[in-house]
């Protein structure tokens, strides 16, 4: 097996019936789904004021279906609860699930074990537009919404790049992709680091660096935060559906022509989605990276390889991982935040490192 194969496992597992790989995915799914649950009242309650599970509920509950009438916390705990955490762990839910289903997306559009959402440059864009935004006030004109609509629409700007790169010649190809991401990537970095090596604010500099490696302390009610999940929904949604192609794509061009499956057409669909997603999500939480790695090749051990039991698995796995990975962000240092992404990073580059050494046994 070599690195540019994306399938791990075969797409249609021989030791299971259908009906067997079915109950298996559904007790996964259920699993997971009972375990983000207990994840986000956890997280919800964890912090420099310690809150009961019970409150959590009973706070969320109050909020949310108006029960229970009687109120029996403290007007501090429900500021903490329902202002503070509760947003930042929803944005946690939604960020950790969208980097991983577009791990899964694009590990199948170029067909390389090792793609991530940082593949295509779009994290590289938005990164750009936030730094213009934080050092030198571009898109003022947004108000408080500044940093994120100037991220957003750096991303944009990156996933057009990396089109039109990728298209000259007639085609896209898998190849054309990942030269096109990794080129136009590389020259937003280097825009980055000038920007920052340009500025007169020290402060400034610092929070770009900061928000370069991801926090989700900007996460607010409000219509940024319900932008993400609104985007992220239709993106889960169009994966689901475009299952079976993801299919056909991972497999290669010519059994995608062969199932009725345009390859390039379709790349431009996936790239365009992934793309619109990957830059919501970065607007609002900064560059974090190792969750598109790593968790598709973890959902394709529990369920195996079929797109229309990873994509699932994998969004409810990477929203279980990210919210944990906040949690420890915010509290190994209290009262310092650690950046978001170098708890990921610190997960991720073990498994990384483990990847490699299966691909080596293997003889990749």
């Amino acid at each position: 097996m070599s690195l540019t194969g994306v399938v791990a496992e075969p797409l249609v597992d021989d030791d299971l019936g259908q009906g067997a790989q079915r109950r298996r995915t559904a007790l996964w799914i259920g699993g997971l789904a009972a375990g983000l649950l207990v994840t986000v009242v956890l997280a919800v309650g964890i912090g420099a004021v310690g809150i009961s599970p019970g409150t959590v509920a009973r706070i969320v509950g109050h909020h949310t279906l108006g029960s229970p009438a009687g109120v029996t916390w403290t007007r501090a705990e429900d500021s903490i609860v329902w202002q503070v955490r509760l947003p930042r762990v929803v944005l946690g839910v939604v960020v950790g699930a969208a980097l991983a289903v577009c791990g899964v997306a694009l590990q199948a559009m170029v067909r390389n074990l090792l793609a991530d959402p940082y593949l295509l440059g779009v994290t590289s864009g938005a990164s750009t537009g936030a730094a213009a935004a934080i050092l030198f006030g571009l898109g003022a004109g947004f108000g408080e919404n500044a940093l994120s609509a100037s991220a957003f629409l750096g991303a944009l700007a990156a996933s057009a790049a990396v089109f039109v790169v990728a298209r000259a010649g007639g085609r896209i190809t898998s190849l054309r992709l990942l030269m096109a991401g990794v080129a136009v990537g590389y020259a937003l970095y280097a825009a980055t680091s000038f920007l920052i090596f340009a500025a007169d604010s020290a402060e400034g500099a610092r929070s770009v660096l900061f928000w370069l490696l991801g926090s989700l302390g900007l996460a607010r009610w409000g219509v940024p935060l319900a932008i993400v999940v609104v985007v992220v929904a239709l993106t889960l949604a169009a994966l689901l559906l475009w299952s079976r192609r993801l299919d056909a794509l991972a497999i290669g061009d010519e059994t995608a022509h062969t199932l009725g499956v345009p390859p390039t057409r379709f790349r431009v669909q996936l790239l365009v989605v992934v793309s619109l997603c990957v830059g919501a999500v970065v607007a609002a939480s900064g560059g974090i990276g190792f969750v598109g790695l790593v968790i598709p090749h973890v959902a394709r051990r529990f369920v195996g390889a079929a797109h229309g039991r990873v994509v699932p698995v994998a969004a409810l796995i990477g929203a279980i991982f990210l919210v944990w990975a906040d949690v420890a962000a915010r509290t190994l240092l209290e009262p310092r935040e650690l950046p978001i992404g170098i708890i990921t990073a610190l997960v991720g580059a073990p498994f990384l490192l483990i990847l490699v050494r299966r691909f080596h046994s293997a003889g990749a």
